[in-house]
């Protein structure tokens, strides 16, 4: 039986190349594919989930089930759009688990900053944290399909159709998504906006 020797893989190598190693089961190979995309796939599993720990577990699963189905990769898809494809399952599984324990899911913070404006004052950072607080709500009671469009179209800032091809559904469907995700919040953060006037 004989042994593939493989030549060192270069920084430089093509990402087609890398696939095309790693598919013939070039371990080397995928790692430098995987540390191409860890980071940005550990970042959107953290703005799903909100804990750097159980974000680290979803990128190690992400990677262990790319590592598993690499030979499936069709290339149909961009290699990017196929991981983060792989990291929003795990994370929604991730979020499946914790809200069997319990109902609040929160939001990594960074995720939905409201930007500072110039000379801020104590009464504007208070109302600025106020904002926060109440998008973290809203955005957490969404539903699973409405709170994954939101995450990836207006936080990770992808365009509707890598969003809609991540999520496996058309670009209309996504469109739909996202309206209701937004207009959900929109009413959900309107009435925490009045309730704390009032209050």
């Amino acid at each position: 039986m004989s042994r593939t020797i493989w030549s060192p893989v270069s920084a430089n190598m093509p990402e087609r190349e890398l696939i095309g190693r790693a598919q013939a089961g070039d371990l080397g190979a995928f790692e430098a594919l995987a540390e191409v995309h860890a980071h940005r796939l550990y970042t959107v599993a953290l703005r799903f989930l909100g804990d750097g720990g159980e974000a680290e577990d979803v990128l190690q699963e992400t990677l262990l089930r790319a590592w598993r189905g690499i030979r499936r990769f069709e290339g149909r898809a961009m290699v990017f759009t196929w991981l983060y494809r792989i990291a929003v399952n795990e994370s929604n599984r991730a979020l499946d688990r914790r809200q069997r324990r319990r109902t609040d899911v929160p939001v990594y913070e960074q995720a939905i900053e409201v930007p500072a404006p110039p000379r801020d004052g104590p009464a504007s950072q208070a109302e600025r944290q106020e904002l926060r607080e109440a998008l973290r709500v809203a955005i957490s009671q969404l539903s699973m399909p409405c709170r994954t469009a939101l995450v990836l179209r207006d936080i990770e800032g992808l365009s509707t159709r890598e969003a809609a091809e991540i999520t496996g559904v058309g670009e209309a469907a996504f469109k739909s998504r996202l309206h209701q995700a937004r207009l959900r919040v929109r009413a959900l953060v309107g009435d925490a906006a009045l309730v704390a006037s009032a209050g």
